[in-house]
């Protein structure tokens, strides 16, 4: 007897008014697993770990301002001048207020001013890094290693192996050289796939390909010496691993003039030029790096011309964003308009990039009327607003303008990346109060839970938050590049010493384009907002656990009624996509869940007919069992090409499917405030 066939798949859109059971796109009730979805409890108003409410007024049409907000772990005072010998001139100090002070209390606040300036100066000189946070894993890492013989013993056979590998690899060759054979030994040991540093043909020449061989050994070996020691924390072993795997990265024999086969190579054959033409690059680089200039051929890209070009009206200003509402292509529109919530760690055209990828344009060019956010670049001045501020001045405001231009209509909302975050949180709030304006929410490579949230969490514990929070403290921001600098480390032999090697030594520059201009054009991060974001959000994971609060009380992702459409990419290191997929936890709703390939940025500019593009894709109706991810990607759908379509459509199978007249860019109330694409994405 054959055993039983698995129920395939279906991939059709699901129509509205299908019952749960049997509806296109969902899994088939024999393929799902028992229930393990982990109970949520929520606690009371009383318990809730959240800062007190500001009272922020609704956004008005004219540079709305909202009310004054206190900052975020205020110091005590501090006769103002009392520590100008020891912090520098950009650390605010607090008003002063010598009355208010018992002698005790001002030299307490003047110890903890020290110590923050100390922190912060320190900070400034590791971006961002905390020595002490280091230093605990390295001691938590050595202390057991030296109570493990048995590891010990177990490294030491494995370095002998190893180095049996390598000398048998080596007579190999000298074997093959003395019969003339051209035919490349067996390496060794492989590389990753992702690693490309000895992927040249020159690497299997003689000695170079030694010297690749015994490097990958090494490497090897010092990331086993860092993983599986009994009794590191988890997060200690991850600290000490990703710190040698930047020491490896450094020392590849790809980053050296002597070593690198591919550079010799090019200086023989040109004469030296690649050295004076790197010699330039570098005089570039470091002139554009005193002026704080973008990179070379970032000026070939500029918003409102080249990018972000989508017509449009900004339609309400308030002190934290604008809100564009973009001009209509089509005869009729869509009932329903799309209201999207981008990151504000970041500029907005990410998501309206060049014409051919701008999915603002899509979406108009498909008949949706579409509202961007774009948050301000904030300055010192900024930096008190919290996560509260950003989410009335932010999607709260530019809802009750969305529906204001367009009364009586439901709204489908969408988040990408921190803008995701925020609308999940959003939408949470406007659950728990009954107001029912959104008619899907939408979050591309943005995460609800945060106990799995990718490498960002090697700088996400107690003290790295600490030493964080006293630079920005002493700037008022988190500034662009020492965020950069940050991502640029998850990355490093990508983003640092590949870089480096091409632009210097082998005189090349990587021709610039979209994508890469908009990641070149960052924004700066709040003091207040970043700390509440991190604490909150990476620290406490606030929001799946259930004491996130809005206005002093706590909201809950499973209270939000609304359709989801989630996307994930495979090779998303910011916010993986198994952390994304986390929300079949949390929401009680269903759950339409896109897995896409690329990374973080460039699989969410997946334009269609972009090449070598594919996803997969799958209903999970409410209240169904969970599937772990790994069950998932056996039984979701598999297509080919972009997902943008996938998700257009599923907007209007969840919407009225009427067909209206265009609207009007603004209204009476919100009158067109200045072209597309507005003020604040211009501000550096």
């Amino acid at each position: 007897m054959s055993p039983p066939r698995k129920p395939a798949l279906r991939s059709a859109l699901p129509s509205k008014g299908q019952e749960p059971l049997g509806r296109p796109g969902e899994f088939p009730e024999s393929q799902i697993q028992a229930p393990s979805r982990k109970p949520r409890k929520l606690r009371t108003t009383a318990q809730a770990t959240a800062t007190t409410p500001l009272p922020v007024k609704q956004a008005v049409n004219k540079a709305a301002e909202s009310p004054p907000v206190a900052p975020a772990n205020a110091e005590a005072d501090v006769p103002a001048g009392a520590l100008g010998a020891i912090a520098p001139t950009s650390i605010p100090l607090p008003p002063a207020d010598a009355q208010a002070l018992t002698p005790p209390d001002h030299e307490q606040a003047m110890r903890e001013l020290i110590d923050r300036a100390l922190h912060a100066l320190t900070a400034k000189a590791t971006l961002g890094l905390s020595p002490a946070a280091l230093g605990l894993a390295f001691a938590d890492w050595a202390m057991h290693m030296a109570a493990s013989p048995g590891k010990q013993a177990s490294l030491a056979a494995q370095a002998l192996e190893m180095q049996g590998r390598w000398l048998r690899y080596a007579a190999e060759l000298g074997t093959h050289a003395l019969r003339a054979d051209r035919t490349p030994c067996p390496d060794c040991v492989a590389p990753t796939p992702n690693d490309r540093r000895f992927s040249a043909a020159q690497w299997q020449q003689f000695p170079f390909n030694l010297l690749a061989q015994r490097f990958l050994l090494r490497e090897q070996l010092v990331d086993a010496t860092a993983h599986g020691v009994r009794g590191v924390s988890p997060h200690h072993e991850q600290v000490v691993a990703f710190m040698a795997r930047q020491w490896m990265d450094m020392l590849s024999p790809s980053n050296f003039f002597w070593t690198n086969p591919e550079v010799l190579e090019r200086t023989l054959s040109s004469g030296g030029a690649n050295l004076a033409q790197g010699l330039r690059n570098w005089l570039d680089d470091a002139q554009r790096l005193l002026d704080k200039r973008p990179p070379a051929g970032v000026e070939q890209f500029r918003p409102g011309h080249e990018l972000a070009a989508t017509p449009g009206k900004v339609v309400l200003r308030n002190r934290l964003m604008e809100l564009i509402q973009y001009s209509p292509t089509t005869p009729t529109v869509q009932a329903e308009p799309v209201l999207i919530v981008p990151a504000w760690i970041m500029k907005y055209y990410i998501l309206d990039l060049s014409p051919h990828n701008s999915l603002v344009k899509f979406l108009v060019d498909q008949g949706h009327t579409v509202f961007m956010l774009s948050w301000k670049n904030p300055g010192a001045d900024e930096r008190d607003p919290g996560m509260d501020n950003y989410l009335h001045l932010g999607p709260f405001a530019a809802l009750d303008a969305v529906t204001s231009i367009l009364p009586g209509r439901k709204v489908h909302a969408a988040g990408y990346c921190l803008g995701g975050t925020l609308l999940s949180i959003a939408a949470a709030a406007l659950a728990r109060r009954g107001d029912e304006r959104l008619a899907s929410v939408s979050l591309f490579a943005a995460q609800t839970d945060f106990t799995e949230a990718g490498e960002l969490t090697l700088f996400t514990d107690e003290s790295q938050i600490s030493f964080l929070e006293d630079l920005m403290w002493s700037q008022g921001y988190l500034d662009t590049t020492q965020m950069a600098g940050t991502f640029q480390m998850l990355r490093s032999s990508d983003l640092i010493w590949s870089r480096l090697m091409r632009d210097y030594l082998m005189g090349e520059r990587a021709p610039m384009n979209d994508l890469m201009a908009w990641n070149a054009d960052a924004t700066r991060m709040p003091y207040r907002m970043h700390s509440e974001y991190l604490r909150k959000l990476y620290l406490r994971n606030a929001l799946a656990e259930g004491h996130y609060a809005v206005d002093g009380r706590p909201v809950a992702v499973e209270n939000v009624t609304a359709p989801w459409f989630v996307v994930g990419t495979e090779t998303d290191h910011v916010a993986p996509w198994k952390s994304v997929y986390k929300i079949h936890l949390l929401a009680d709703s269903e759950v339409t869940f896109v897995l896409t390939s690329g990374g973080h940025n460039a699989g969410i500019v997946s334009e269609p007919g972009h090449p070598r593009r594919h996803y997969r894709w799958a209903l999970h109706p409410g209240g169904r069992p969970y599937i772990d991810p790994a069950h998932w990607v056996q039984l979701a759908q598999a297509e080919e090409g972009s997902w943008w379509p996938r998700w257009e459509q599923w907007l209007v199978a969840k919407g009225s499917a009427q067909q209206v007249a265009p609207p009007a860019c603004g209204s009476v109330d919100y009158p067109p405030l200045a072209e597309a694409p507005g003020e604040y994405v211009l501000q550096r």
